[in-house]
């Protein structure tokens, strides 16, 4: 004790100016605190309730005499008391127990004023002998049940238990065995311990110690020790161990027996216990001084420390200690702030003491971090620079590393270095930059033992103590490719797994294992980033994986919805941008998905990838290959030349190609027929829309001279006239005609005016052609496609060609002219008899009468008899075999309706511009529809109504 510390940690906060209000003028016998207030107990009989500021509440007559012992309860507003009474029988006992009811007050007409004593007990009766009351204690079980214990000088301890204020109790006795001497066997001292369902009693006399187990019936005894303690020298600490003050020491007693004890010199007056702390007021038989010391016994030092006079009653409330003593003052006592004490402590450098404090004291972690911290910087500032990191290492969760981190960043503390940054990855408080600077310790260390326990240690990576990428690309960078590999692997993260197998160590072959062994979905995702590489050193390994992606071949990764299948599988253009360098391996990649896939959803831009590769001359398009991308303009630009100038140009290109190396040349030729087979099996008759797109096919054709891929696709198009200008342009007359004869033919939904185009053509050719020409002009008689002068017109124009070319066309043609001359003379000719005949008709109508003499009905064909009825048309019916209709003859009407619809139905065509015209374009001779519709009178009717509007 002696060579314990001193420290002030407690302060008087009063002043020593408060005391006992005047108002109590007996003498102090007993005080409680608890609930906010203290009570206490005088030698006349009151009860005085007082404030934090020790002003009296209010008072009341609770015994008649004298309160001996009074305790409030916790959990209800109840307070206790034992005091005497008047003696009213010499057969009963003067000393009562009260209980008394806080929160209520005694009903209005009675002759005392305070709270409501709710009840009275005896506590001595005949089986319970009268002796004096040494000490006293209330246990609140579940309410409303108390037990209480009343020690007598006797060694022998009365208990009553139950709901005293419904007399709902039961009594019982303990008796604990001494000396014979009275003096020596008094109970001094109480104390409950309660664990769970067990109750047990500690009872203390000035020769020994005992424990009662209350929870057995009938209640087990059994002595702790063989010396004891005088009253007040008893407390209880808050993990329910019994303390007993002696003379030479301060014991502490378990439920097995005695524990630890302190060697404190002094009569032990009064012992508390204060938050941790053990409160001792001493007395000092040398100097007849009291002092008041207030022990830490975890960190073994002395908190606070005082003379004081002398003192009666000791007790805690509000968070102070407070000392009454006799003279009436009243001292409060109160810890400081733990900042305060820790300052105290740093001052003196004593952080050790300061580190035990926090802790015994449960302080918060951040206050616990801030010593630790102060603790090492002093250790850091005297170079102990080990035993300051273990300091650090505690903080960590509280103190920014980085403070940390800068103090030790000097080459000469990489270990110490090192060890802070395993315990946060440790815990789970590395970041990115922590995980590098970790890592380049070990690589600079060349620890690999330590670095492999740190990548490799079991569930290092699934706990996540590190930033995966972080760790691979610092063992990448430094050299490190295994551990770098392992924590991809590990981690699930294919890509960096790759990246180093690929780039760093070219394990080309051991990539494709690797790729070959996810799942499809993952495998597609990583050929996506690295198939370029494989594609370039192992094309046909990595051809057979993205086969086995693309077509899901050995497993089903299909998912049905609806009752459809919905392919889940990538597409193959999803890798097109990994070819970029090799076309080759792209067109044999897509051949073999297109042989076996099918249906594929994109099967457009499939056939649209390989016709751009089937048609490069060079195996080269602008869209994948951008390795010949100067060579590639040019060409494409001699392309574009060559197609202008006309097909004629794809003779020198072939006349180029036969220089070429006759490999490429055969290759050459054979992508180009791939490249028709495809054209032809991807726009089928039955189909109504190519699987590829035509303009796009158009445009490679023509830049890639590819007369018969523009052939098949102008004829599928209908795009008749551009066909037979491919053979114009290449001077092709054999398959001109050909051509002309299959695409011209009416019968088979042909074009007729192809056989126009083509004497166009030739009449502008420049050359004698005469065998072609009569060959046109057979087809163009035959269909009667142009008109003699057209034709005569047209082949003026080539000075290569003789009348003899035309002449018996021209013979056939006057000869048809002139029969079909003498043909309308002579409808001309009937016309007018027709007309002459008419007008006389009409003339006689409208000058001569009519003699009606039929002497039948036309109907009927009976003899006409009156009412009947006679038309101008010389018919005469009865008037009822007319019926209503008398206006007009029943013979003659249909015919004479007939043709007044079709003069109305000519006048509305006049007006229907858009049905003239369709008649017009339609037609094989306009001039015929012209002239039909003047010899009809429309137009000039229609033109006159004009203007007569």
């Amino acid at each position: 004790m002696y060579q314990w510390r001193k420290f002030e940690f407690f302060e008087e906060k009063s002043g020593g100016k408060s005391s006992i209000p005047a108002e109590v003028t007996g003498k102090i016998a007993c005080c409680s605190g608890g609930r906010g207030r203290i009570v206490i107990g005088c030698d006349d009989g009151t009860v005085g309730l007082l404030d934090r500021g020790f002003k009296l509440l209010y008072g009341f007559q609770a015994h008649a005499s004298s309160v001996l012992f009074l305790q409030q309860l916790k959990q209800r507003n109840y307070l206790v008391t034992i005091g005497e009474e008047d003696q009213t029988s010499s057969h009963l006992s003067s000393t009562c127990l009260k209980i008394f009811d806080l929160d209520k007050v005694q009903p209005e007409g009675s002759s005392t004023t305070g709270p409501l004593c709710v009840q009275i007990l005896r506590i001595f009766t005949s089986q319970f002998p009268e002796a004096m009351i040494t000490s006293f204690l209330v246990l609140e079980e579940a309410p409303p049940i108390l037990l209480i214990s009343i020690g007598l000088d006797t060694g022998s301890i009365y208990c009553i238990k139950g709901d005293l204020s419904r007399e709902r109790i039961s009594r019982f006795k303990l008796q604990v065995e001494g000396p014979v001497e009275i003096g020596d066997s008094s109970i001094t001292g109480l104390g409950f311990r309660v664990e769970g369902q067990a109750r047990q009693l500690f009872a203390i006399t000035p020769t020994s110690v005992s424990l009662f187990s209350l929870h057995v019936n009938p209640p087990q005894r059994q002595t702790l020790d063989q010396i004891g303690c005088n009253t007040n020298a008893v407390a209880m600490s808050d993990h329910q161990d019994l303390i007993i003050g002696r003379p030479e020491a301060v014991y502490f007693y378990e439920v097995d027996g005695r524990g630890p004890c302190w060697a404190f010199d002094g009569e032990k007056k009064f012992l508390e216990w204060f938050r941790g702390y053990l409160l001792c007021v001493i007395g000092d038989q040398r100097s007849n001084k009291n002092s008041f010391n207030v022990y830490d016994l975890k960190n073994k030092l002395i908190a606070h420390s005082m003379v004081v006079g002398e003192v009666s009653h000791m007790l805690c409330e509000w968070g102070y200690i407070i000392l009454i003593m006799n003279d009436r003052k009243v001292l409060f006592i109160g810890e400081k702030d733990m900042e305060s004490k820790l300052d105290m402590l740093f001052k003196k450098n004593l952080y050790n003491v300061a580190i035990n404090l926090v802790h015994s004291q449960h302080a918060d972690a951040v206050a616990t971090a801030e010593v630790l911290r102060k603790y090492g910087d002093h250790l850091y500032g005297k170079q102990d620079y080990d035993e300051a990191m273990a300091q650090y290492i505690q903080t960590i969760g509280h103190l920014e590393p980085s403070y940390v981190i800068q103090k030790f960043l000097d080459a000469q503390q990489i270990y110490n270095l090192t060890n802070y940054l395993e315990q946060l990855h440790e815990r789970g408080l590395a970041s990115k930059d922590h995980t590098t600077l970790l890592l380049n310790c070990y690589t600079k260390l060349k620890d690999v033992e330590k670095l492999d326990k740190f990548i490799k240690g079991e569930d290092s990576i699934s706990e996540q103590k590190f930033d995966v990428e972080t760790a691979i690309r610092v063992c990448r960078s430094a050299g490190y490719h295994e551990h770098a590999m392992y924590v991809a692997k590990k981690a699930e993260r294919h890509e960096w797994y790759l990246k180093i197998l690929l780039e760093d160590l070219g394990s080309y072959d051991e990539a494709l294992q690797y790729i070959s062994r996810l799942e499809p979905y993952q495998a597609g995702v990583t050929l996506k980033e690295y198939g370029k590489i494989l594609i370039e050193h192992k094309p046909a390994q990595t051809i057979e994986i993205l086969m086995k992606v693309c077509t899901d071949s050995g497993e089903t990764k299909r998912m049905r919805s609806n009752g459809a299948d919905l392919s889940m599988l990538p597409s193959p253009m999803d890798f097109i941008n990994s070819f970029v360098h090799s076309p080759q391996s792209l067109m044999d990649f897509l051949e073999k998905y297109v042989s076996r896939v099918k249906d594929s959803t994109a099967q457009t831009e499939i056939n649209n990838t390989l016709l751009e590769l089937y048609l490069s001359n060079a195996l080269s398009f602008p869209s994948i290959s951008q390795e010949n991308l100067g060579n590639d303009l040019k060409f494409k630009a001699n392309n574009s030349r060559e197609v202008t100038n006309g097909f004629a140009s794809g003779k020198k290109k072939k006349l180029s190609a036969e220089s070429r190396d006759d490999k490429l040349e055969k290759d050459w030729q054979g992508r180009f027929q791939k490249g028709l087979s495809l054209l032809k099996s991807a726009w089928t008759s039955e189909m109504e829309h190519p699987m590829y797109d035509v303009d796009l096919a158009i445009i490679l054709c023509e830049m890639n001279a590819f007369k018969d891929g523009l052939l098949f696709l102008y004829e599928k198009m209908k795009l008749y006239k551009e066909v037979i200008a491919c053979y114009m342009q290449a001077h092709d007359h054999e398959g001109l005609i050909a051509c002309c004869k299959k695409l011209g033919d009416s019968t088979q939904d042909g074009d007729p005016t192809l056989w126009g185009d083509l004497l166009k053509y030739f009449g502008e050719l420049g050359e004698d052609c005469s065998k072609e020409v009569k060959e046109v002009l057979a087809h163009i008689e035959k269909d009667d496609v142009l008109p003699p002068i057209v034709v005569l017109q047209s082949l003026s124009k080539n000075p290569c060609l003789t009348i003899s070319v035309v002449k018996d066309y021209i013979a056939r043609k006057l000869e048809q002219e002139s029969k079909l001359i003498e043909d309308d003379r002579k409808s001309i000719e009937k016309y007018q008899e027709a007309t002459t005949s008419m007008r006389k008709e009409i003339q006689e109508l409208r000058t001569n009468a009519k003699i009606f003499q039929l002497s039948k009905c036309t109907a009927c064909t009976f003899t006409l008899d009156i009412p009947a009825v006679h038309f101008m048309c010389m018919h005469s019916f009865h008037l009822r075999c007319l019926g209503d209709n008398e206006k007009e003859c029943p013979e003659c009407a249909p015919e004479y309706r007939a043709v007044l619809e079709t003069k109305r139905n000519l006048e509305q065509n006049a007006n229907d511009q858009d049905r003239f015209f369709q008649q017009l374009k339609s037609s094989k001779d306009g001039f015929s529809v012209i002239a039909d519709y003047f010899s009809k009178g429309i137009l000039s009717k229609t033109v006159n109504d004009t203007d007569t509007t």
